[in-house]
Formats: structure tokens, sequence, C-alpha cells
């Protein structure tokens, strides 16, 4: 296991196999990579590679605009730096999209394709409510506590208040400008990506009681995008990764190893 950062400033973590494709995991916004500990832990055996986003957790964000291209130029810069060729690439909520760009840029490179939490053509209500909350974070200067609610469920919560903690200590600890960039990118998202230049194998997933990504928005994204399949975890909310982590780490490995 290997802690670094590139040339540019993104820090990462690789755990290094020489026999198996890397497994690199894209975290959400307002986290970082160590949301992926339960991942990381279970795929011990296999190559993989995590790291924080621009502007989140250690790595650096110094331009001004930012775009998802620059979210795939730091990927490329990343698995060129580490000579690795190819992938399996999992992202989750605003790291989904980034998977998605990236997908669209650099399909070459992906051995497959996994989009966990990922969003697709919100409604008109679901866009409000999105754009109620980045009015209200940009107002508060910070992501409400509120989100854990929607993230896990009220049991879950309950029973794990170290994650509660862990996880509002991640939030807590953003650079606030850095984090209104990127959360504005997730907010105003279009689902313009070419969709069409996306042809590995993929699997899409989302938790059954996800309500910003929902079970029909997968399904979306699953009829769209080539070489898909579908997988709904039971129970789950976003951080399904984390609640269900069982359930979703069984499900990437048997993905994985048929597509190995």
């Amino acid at each position: 296991m290997i802690t670094g950062n590139t040339a540019s400033g993104t820090f990462y973590v690789f755990n290094n196999k020489e026999q198996s494709i890397p497994i690199v995991f894209v975290h959400g916004v307002g986290l970082t990579y160590e949301i992926w500990q339960p991942q990381l832990d279970f795929f011990n055996g296999y190559s993989n590679l995590s790291y924080d986003i621009l502007g989140h957790g250690k790595s650096s964000l110094t331009k001004q605009n930012i775009s998802f291209d620059d979210f795939s130029d730091q990927l490329i810069e990343l698995i060129n730096e580490l000579k690795i060729e190819k992938i399996h690439l999992v992202g989750f909520s605003i790291g989904s999209l980034i998977a998605r760009n990236f997908a669209t840029k650099y399909n070459d490179r992906l051995q497959s394709l996994i989009l966990l939490g990922s969003i697709y053509k919100r409604s008109e209500q679901q866009q409000k409510i999105v754009n109620e909350r980045f009015n209200q974070a940009k107002k508060e200067l910070k992501l409400s506590r509120q989100a854990l609610k929607r993230w896990f469920t009220d049991k879950y919560l309950e029973n794990n208040p170290d994650t509660y903690e862990k996880i509002s200590s991640i939030l807590s600890g953003n650079n606030m400008a850095n984090f209104l960039k990127v959360y504005e990118l997730f907010v105003t998202h279009k689902n313009d990506e070419d969709f069409e230049k996306i042809y590995c194998k993929t699997l899409v997933m989302t938790g059954e009681n996800d309500i910003g990504s929902t079970i029909e928005m997968s399904q979306q994204l699953n009829n769209i995008i080539k070489n898909s399949e579908l997988k709904i975890i039971k129970d789950g909310k976003h951080l399904c990764g984390i609640e269900c982590a069982d359930d979703v780490n069984l499900t990437i490995k048997n993905f994985i190893d048929k597509n190995e």
C-alpha cells in the first residue's frame, strides 16, 4: 500500500497487486477517498486505487472555473503517472458523473465501468429541491448534516454513531470555496454525455430507497448505456456502499470477476 501525490497535487492511495487490473474508486461531493474503506478492505486482495477528487481532502484545486473534463484529466493523469493501462472504474454520486465523462473520453482504458447512485434527468421537482439545497449551502457555507439523513437509514445512524461522526467530520473539513464549485457542477449537470461512446461492460447500481439517485434513473441509464446491467441494492439509500457494504461489495466482485 502506497500513498502519494501526483505532480499536480492529487492525493492517492494505491494497493498494487500486479496480477490484477486495478479497481479505481471515485467518491462523491463533499467527501474523500475514506468513504471507500469498506470496499478497500474487501478488495484488499485486488489492486485498488482511491484518491481525493479536485478540491477535496488532500487534493488541490487551483482553477477558478472547472468542468467534468477537469476531473477526467485528473484521473487520466493519475493512472498514467502510476503506469496503469486498464482499470475497473467505480464512481459514486458525482464520482459516477466523473466516471461517465471519463468513459466517453477514455473508454479504451476501461475494463469495466460501475456507476453507483448515479443521477439521470432529474424531474422539475427534483431539480428544484437540489437547487434549494445548493442555495442553502451557499448561504450557510456548509453542507447540512441533514444530508446524512438522506444518505443513510435512521436505523443505521442510530446503530452506527461512529459512522455519523466520521462522515460529519469529513463534510465539515471541506474547503468551502472549492466544495461549492464542485457542488454546483453536480447541481447543474445536464446529462449531456455522448453515451454512444460508452461501450465497455457497465454495471448500474443504486439503493432501493435512494431519493436522489432513484431506481427510475438507474433503469433509464441501464437502457441507454450499451452492454450494461442493473442492480438495485435492497434497503439501501444513497451511501449504500457503507450501509449495505456486503451486498455492494459482492455485486462489484461478481461483476469484476466475470469481466477481468
